[in-house]
């Protein structure tokens, strides 16, 4: 019962970790882009 949990916990936490990490990328690539479509307003 404990090693399930452990187990379940350990899969929730990956699952979190790998979804923000896709999140700030595509942030990034966002910034990246407004600042880019600014440069070349200018």
């Amino acid at each position: 019962m404990v090693r399930k949990l452990i187990l379940a916990l350990a899969i929730s936490g990956i699952a979190l970790t790998a979804t923000a990490c896709n999140t700030v990328k595509g942030l990034g690539r966002d910034i990246e882009s407004v600042g880019q479509t600014a440069d070349d307003a200018m």
